[in-house]
């Protein structure tokens, strides 16, 4: 089993950053860990049991897909989601620290259990983990190029 944790300090509220992340269609804009997201299944209100089909790039040109169950819902803080078939799963956790500055907490859990594959399982946990720290990088990005994103949501200075 393989772990990653990875935190970052983004110059966005955690209101608007959730805003993003909740915008599935805009995720292959900012994430280049993701090729298409399909939402199966809402959830309730919060999104909570909300499931979700991600295609997404692997190493030397190939696509994977997985279906993540997302559970923990907490607005504006984070969620924890399972990866069905493979039983990869992780969190993702936002925490203000000054008005537009938020530290994002990811951390996920990671096992091939095909045997035939258990020799590239660091090469393809290094690749998936390569993309998802540019994906939350790509949020802030994108955030900045959009200023017309939720302009509600970018708390004042001091």
């Amino acid at each position: 089993m393989r772990e990653h944790r990875f935190s970052i300090e983004l110059p966005h509220s955690a209101p608007r950053l959730w805003a993003l992340f909740e915008r599935y269609d805009l995720w292959k804009e900012f994430a280049p860990s993701v090729l298409d997201v399909v939402i199966v299944h809402p959830g309730n209100d919060l999104g909570d049991g909300l499931l979700r089909k991600i295609t997404y790039p692997l190493p030397l040109g190939h696509r994977g897909e997985s279906y993540e169950l997302v559970t923990n819902v907490e607005a504006n803080v984070g969620y924890d989601y399972l990866v069905l078939r493979s039983g990869l799963s992780g969190s993702i956790r936002l925490t203000p620290i000054a008005p537009n500055r938020t530290r994002l907490d990811f951390h996920d859990r990671f096992h091939i259990s095909r045997v035939w594959l258990r020799p590239l399982e660091g090469t393809i946990y290094r690749f998936i983990n390569n993309k998802n720290e540019q994906s939350m990088q790509g949020a802030s990005t994108w955030l900045d190029a959009h200023p017309d994103f939720h302009p509600e949501l970018i708390e004042p200075a001091g």
